[in-house]
Parts: C-alpha cells; sequence; structure tokens
C-alpha cells in the first residue's frame, strides 16, 4: 500500500467536518467518499474514489456468504435474526448475545469454539460486538467439515472462500486482495473506496439469493446490525426496506440503496466516527435517500451535539 496516493489525488475536493465551539472552529475532519455501480462505474464522488484503505467491519455481509451458501444456516435451522447478526456488529445487549447463542446451539457447537476475545468488563465472548460473525463462521466450518480451530487463519477454506467471492465480484483475481487480521482475529481486507461502494452495489441490487437474504434479514432486524441508538440500526429502521448500512472502525461507513444497485462508502482520513457519521448524515441529505424528517431525527439521535457545539459538512458528492 502507498499512503501518499491517499493523498495526492483529489484532496482539495474531499469533503471535510468542521466541529465549533460557538462560532470558532475546534477541530476539521478531512473525507473522502464514493457511489458506484455494479458495473463499476463511479457515478459520483467527493475527494478520492482510490483512497485505499481497510473495510474493517464493513466487510461482516460478505463474510456471511458462506453460511448461506453452504447450508449452514439451513441445516442448523437458523432464521433471519442469526444471519442479522452474522453481518451486524451489535452492542452486547442479551437479545444478541441470546441469538449468538442460538445460533451455537442450533449447530452443536462449545462456546468455547469462539475466538473472538471477552470485551472488557463483560462476562462471555457472546458479548463482543463480532460474537454473532464468528459463530456463523464456526457453524459454517462444521456444515463443510472443515477445521473448526484455524478458522480465522487466511489459508482456511471458509477465508479463501470470503476472498473468493469478495474476488469474483469486484472481477479481480483473489490473489491480488491483501489481507490483515482485524481487531477479532477474522481478516479483514485493503480496498479502496470505489470498490468499497461497488460490493455494496451488488449486495444492495439483491440480485443473488444470498444478497437477497442477508438485505431481507438486515432490514427485518436492524437492532441486531448494531442496536438502539446506533447508526446502522437507526438508519435502516428509517430507510422504509430501501436502504441498508454498516460501518467499521476507523471512519468507514458503507450505505446501499436497495433495488438500485448503488453503493456509497465513506472514509473519513482520521478515523474520527463522529465525522463519518456527520459525513453519512450530510450526503443522505444531499441524495434524498431518505426523508428530511428522518435526516433530522437521525442528526439528533446519533450526533447527540452539546449545546454551543455544532458540527458543520462542507463539500458535497459531483459526477466525476
Amino acid at each position: 500500500m502507498n499512503l501518499q496516493n491517499n493523498f495526492s489525488d483529489n484532496t482539495n475536493n474531499s469533503l471535510k467536518v468542521l466541529v465549533k465551539r460557538g462560532s470558532s472552529v475546534e477541530s476539521i475532519h478531512r473525507a473522502h467518499a464514493s457511489i458506484c455501480d455494479t458495473k463499476g462505474r463511479t457515478l459520483m464522488k467527493a475527494g478520492s474514489c482510490e483512497y485505499e484503505t481497510f473495510i474493517r467491519s464493513a466487510l461482516k455481509p460478505f463474510q456471511a456468504m458462506p453460511f448461506l451458501t453452504s447450508g449452514a444456516s439451513e441445516k442448523y435451522n437458523l432464521d433471519s435474526k442469526a444471519l442479522a447478526l452474522a453481518c451486524g456488529s451489535h452492542s452486547g445487549s442479551s437479545v444478541q448475545a441470546r441469538t449468538a447463542f442460538k445460533l451455537l446451539w442450533n449447530a452443536d457447537i462449545d462456546i468455547k469454539e469462539l475466538k473472538c476475545p471477552t470485551p472488557q468488563n463483560r462476562e462471555s465472548k457472546l458479548q463482543h460486538n463480532c460474537s454473532g460473525k464468528h459463530s456463523a463462521f464456526l457453524a459454517t466450518c462444521k456444515k463443510m467439515d472443515w477445521d473448526l480451530d484455524s478458522y480465522l487463519m487466511g489459508h482456511h477454506p471458509l477465508q479463501r472462500e470470503i476472498f473468493r467471492r469478495v474476488a469474483e465480484l469486484l472481477k479481480i483475481p483473489a490473489e491480488e486482495l491483501i489481507a490483515e487480521r482485524d481487531d477479532c482475529g477474522a481478516p479483514t481486507l485493503l480496498l479502496r473506496l470505489s470498490q468499497m461502494a461497488v460490493l455494496y452495489a451488488h449486495l444492495s441490487k439483491s440480485d443473488q439469493p444470498e444478497f437477497e437474504k442477508i438485505t431481507r434479514a438486515m432490514t427485518n432486524n436492524p437492532d441486531l446490525i448494531a442496536g438502539e441508538g446506533y447508526f446502522d440500526s437507526e438508519l435502516i429502521k428509517r430507510g422504509h426496506n430501501q436502504i441498508i448500512s454498516k460501518g467499521g472502525s476507523e471512519g468507514i461507513q458503507c450505505i446501499g440503496r436497495l433495488g438500485e444497485g448503488i453503493g456509497l462508502s465513506i472514509k473519513v482520513e482520521d478515523g474520527s466516527k463522529r465525522a463519518k457519521h456527520a459525513v453519512a448524515i450530510h450526503l443522505l441529505r444531499q441524495l434524498e435517500w431518505i426523508t428530511p424528517t428522518a435526516i433530522e431525527e437521525l442528526d439528533e439521535i446519533i450526533l447527540q451535539k452539546k449545546p454551543g457545539i455544532y458540527i458543520e459538512v462542507e463539500g458535497e458528492l459531483k459526477i466525476p
């Protein structure tokens, strides 16, 4: 990865998030965004759509594909809630932890097989925000008679299948994908913003059976994707079954417009969560993907600005 490439292309056209205390600017964040279709065409952008970074947890809906295509979800009689949790980064609520437990229980897998860590000040690995993904990984491995102990290794058949499917969607050789360890232990991928948008364009088009099941699970169970009061869940609730949303750490946010095959990806250079949500709300307002009322509700719920603090986003998506 050449970091210099991220700062040499269209940085003057990037989005700026200004955090003001009163009338004075206290912090500035810079962000990039890309909108693409399933053919890989860039429809609109702000800043550099070639910005390279890790997709982080926004990869989860695609990591859940083998859970469906292997027949694991069907064999172990798992419903859309299990699938939604596998796609989500949940907040560790009792309902979410029980959903992960049920997934493992139905597949007759011991909780001890989970490789995600126990979160700080929590009691169980089931409360880790990636426990749904890991549980689906294990169920898939058991169905396919793959080794359970090494399921997070890049050479494991499960991870190779995920890489293959992602590469197929991006129309590149799987060998070109660069994977590194995410915080939960699973591989994540280094991608361009445009490639992330293409992935979400495919997912949102729902023209493949597994994509249709994934998007339906996400829209039907929004609180399993993140949790009440969290951006992804609150946006999906207000999307009238037309929006899917999945964020990732370090300023990653991906959104899909269902039925239209259009994906939006966002990266905030300094990784700010507050800034990525402000940018997402700003762009949703420009795109008119949700109602003005929904925009105002998201702004109030998610940004939670303190008295005297103002957040402004400068710039907009433009046709390249």
